[in-house]
């Protein structure tokens, strides 16, 4: 069975969250949620999820997909979990898909992995991620080798998409 895995923390946008991990299910895929601590998160509206297991936990090799939804949780993860920008460049490493969608970006410059790659995201992160070696596009969804990403919940549907593309 094809694994998933999301990573987030209290803040995320509920959309970015949400849409993915349900649509991920539809398509028959196993999918957990990790947190820095392991324990249940709520987004900016109040959605809650339960998670499965702490960040520093997860091993990349297990998994098929990264997924890293918007919101203030981006933020929160490179500032009060280091462990989340490692996760990333892991699975980087390895050439695992990676999604990111908003301020999803944002973790993806901590992992120092845009040098040469083309993205999107949330609009004010352009200079974020130029400045991290990325060229920024707008578009509702851009593809480079295994990242994925887009810029808003309006782009959910392009998004999960191509997300999908990349692992079935």
């Amino acid at each position: 069975m094809t694994r998933a895995l999301i990573i987030a923390m209290d803040g995320f946008e509920d959309s970015e969250l949400s849409y993915p991990y349900y649509r991920l299910q539809e398509a028959d895929m196993d999918v957990d949620i990790a947190t820095p601590d392991g324990e249940e998160i709520a987004g900016k509206h109040g959605y809650a999820f339960d998670a499965d297991l702490p960040i520093t936990d997860a091993e990349p090799d297990t998994y098929d997909l990264l997924v890293v939804p918007g919101g203030n949780s981006p933020e929160h993860l490179r500032t009060e979990a280091p462990a989340a920008a490692d996760l990333v460049a892991a699975f980087d490493d390895t050439g695992t898909p990676i999604a990111a969608i908003c301020h999803g970006a944002q973790l993806l410059i901590s992992a120092d992995i845009l040098d040469g790659r083309t993205l999107t995201g949330y609009w004010t992160l352009q200079v974020d991620i130029e400045n991290a070696g990325g060229t920024y596009q707008d578009a509702e969804v851009v593809v480079d080798d295994n990242l994925v990403t887009s810029r808003v919940p309006d782009d959910l549907p392009a998004f999960m998409r191509e997300t999908l593309q990349l692992v079935q």
